[in-house]
């Protein structure tokens, strides 16, 4: 396990802030009307809140000086009344915003879940599992507050700032002007901790990834390092990380929480500036003090806003990177896709073609090169030679899980890459060695191969791969709830249920990349009768080490450096004495 390797992905292409929140808050289109009710809602609310120190004024500098104590309850009794409003609107407004915000949360994850999906291999291939799911989980929940708070922080505290300056000229321009004295000093600090801000973020949500993707990685490989006893080593990479994970973040909240100091400070200045003037320039007094306090609050209405404009801008520094990455993978588009004229694959016969097909997984080195072969309905070809010959990428061209750099794939005459991939892959049945099983039922994770497939033909399927037996076995038979991976079975178990589950799509050409490498001998017997009795009429391709497995296959294809050496049956090849024959002599010279 290398830390370098979990570090090398987070590569992204730069993209302003701007245009990222843009793209963000178009999400929140759909919602019109919600938005529309919250904003009058909010409206509301600054109404009452600008109401309240001018009922405050009155209720001080008139009616408690003039001892007018009707008067006092009456206004006492209005703003009680108004402020019950104000609480039912705001738990109203919250309710609305958490909804909101929660359903764009939901749309973004299945967006983005869904383009994965859609990614081609060479996507999976570069990225560990853990960062993939550090997007979808932690990137998406981190957009909660800001989409909330863009809505319901943006637009009221503007027009509360906007409507208590106005009020504050009206009433005294120069105590106003004293109030707003320190705004300037204000803006020039929050710029500069912005500069440097955003940075430290997205370098803290670098390392939350590189530590996720090692967690996923160290829970998924426990066995192994159990097994060698690399318990050690693999906590000392975990601390290297988490005190990098720590000292991103310390880095970044040093300086995002100088955001508040400088609105506080601000926020002082203004008021002992508005006093200063009141008092000693002004010369206000007693007769007065309901205006001092009606300002004051006022101060506090117009610093207060800046207060939460300042958090929410400090939220948007914080979490505008989880929005960066999300949409730095919606942006990455699948190498393996339709093009716009593509049609359906008609009900293949199986007849394969490769022409001149050579295919490299980097520019370096070619793991095909000029290869030609045709392959006839219902032939049964194994592919053979040495570790990286390249008979996987063989089978990988025909499923189009990459595209060949030169030449053509051919099924039935029409090239792979015209016809729909969906269309393609249905009528396709692929097992590799990797015996995936998801949590679930025994039978859900045959249906897999067949989502619509009855009860008797998942049962069919089992049996004709011999794993009928062992499924009754289990406790509940095929109700039977597996755990992750299947974990509880043997690993022939596992991929017995794997080639029923392949089994029964009963796919029009089948691709076995070495399926039966985990089944012990005697179970491999009994699958190999299955086998032979399923592939009959259909075209198959077997990758096998085992050579005993594949001497009934029509053709035996030798590949090595990128290239068919040989071609022909078993005891066509054994009769050459070429390199078929020397693997076959190596394998069995001790039997």
């Amino acid at each position: 396990m290398s830390i370098n390797a979990i570090k090398d992905d987070e590569q992204m292409s730069s993209v302003s802030k701007k245009t990222t929140m843009i793209r963000l808050f178009r999400y929140l289109l759909a919602y019109r009307t919600t938005i529309a009710i919250v904003i009058l809602i909010m409206l509301a609310t600054v109404a009452i809140s600008i109401i309240n120190p001018l009922l405050i004024e009155r209720a001080i500098d008139v009616h408690i000086a003039n001892r007018d104590l009707e008067s006092l309850i009456k206004i006492i009794g209005l703003a009680l009344a108004i402020n019950i409003i104000f609480i039912l609107l705001i738990k109203l407004r919250m309710y609305l915003m958490a909804k909101m915000s929660n359903d764009v949360l939901l749309k973004i994850r299945q967006e983005l879940y869904t383009h994965i999906q859609n990614l081609s291999f060479n996507f999976f291939d570069s990225r560990p599992t853990g960062k993939i799911l550090a997007r979808i989980i932690g990137d998406v929940n981190s957009l909660k507050d800001v989409l909330s708070d863009s809505v319901t922080t943006l637009i009221p505290d503007f027009v509360t700032i906007s409507a208590v300056v106005v009020i504050m000229l009206i009433k005294n321009w120069r105590l106003a002007l004293a109030s707003l004295i320190s705004l300037p000093l204000m803006l020039a600090g929050l710029w500069f901790i912005e500069t440097r801000s955003h940075l430290r973020w997205r370098i803290h949500r670098k390392k939350g990834s590189n530590l996720n993707a090692f967690i996923h990685e160290d829970l998924s490989g426990m066995r192994i390092i159990q097994s060698y006893t690399a318990e050690d080593e693999t906590e000392a990479d975990f601390d290297i990380l988490l005190k990098e994970h720590r000292g991103s973040f310390m880095n970044a909240i040093v300086i995002n929480d100088a955001f508040f100091s400088v609105v506080d400070i601000s926020w002082g200045l203004g008021t002992i500036a508005m006093y200063y003037v009141a008092i000693k320039v002004m010369g206000i007094g007693v007769d007065n003090v309901g205006t001092l306090i009606s300002f004051g609050m006022y101060i506090g209405m117009f610093w207060r806003p800046i207060m939460n404009l300042s958090n929410f801008y400090n939220k948007l520094i914080t979490n505008i990177s989880g929005a960066e990455r999300i949409f730095d993978i919606l942006d990455t588009k699948p190498e393996i896709a339709d093009s716009s004229n593509v049609i359906d694959m008609p009900v293949i016969n199986g007849e394969v073609t490769f022409e001149h097909v050579s295919f490299a997984y980097d520019k370096d080195t070619k793991v095909l090169n000029d290869v030609s072969f045709k392959v006839k309905p219902g032939e049964t070809i194994a592919l053979v030679g040495p570790t990286g010959a390249g008979k996987t990428t063989i089978v990988n061209l025909i499923s189009r899980f990459y595209d060949v750099q030169e030449g053509n794939v051919y099924i039935d005459g029409k090239n792979v890459k015209d016809v729909s991939i969906e269309s393609l892959r249905m009528q396709m049945g692929i097992m590799t060695q990797d015996n995936f099983l998801f949590s679930g039922t025994v039978k859900d994770n045959i249906r897999y191969g067949k989502l619509d497939a009855s009860d008797e033909e998942i049962i069919e399927a089992a049996k004709a791969v011999n794993a009928h037996d062992f499924i009754m076995k289990l406790k509940k038979g095929y109700d039977t709830e597996l755990k992750e991976r299947g974990s509880g079975l043997s690993i022939g178990q596992r991929q017995l249920l794997a080639f029923a589950r392949t089994m029964v799509s009963m796919p029009k050409i089948l691709i076995l990349d070495e399926a039966t490498s985990s089944i012990d001998t005697h179970t491999e017997l009994l699958v190999q009768e299955g086998i032979e009795a399923l592939l009959k009429g259909r075209t198959s391709f077997v990758i096998a080490h085992r050579l005993s497995t594949i001497s009934k296959a029509d053709r035996i294809f030798v590949i090595d450096q990128g290239k068919i050496l040989e071609e022909g049956s078993s005891d066509e090849l054994l009769a050459k004495k070429g390199l078929y024959y020397d693997l076959y002599m190596a394998q069995f010279k001790n039997i």
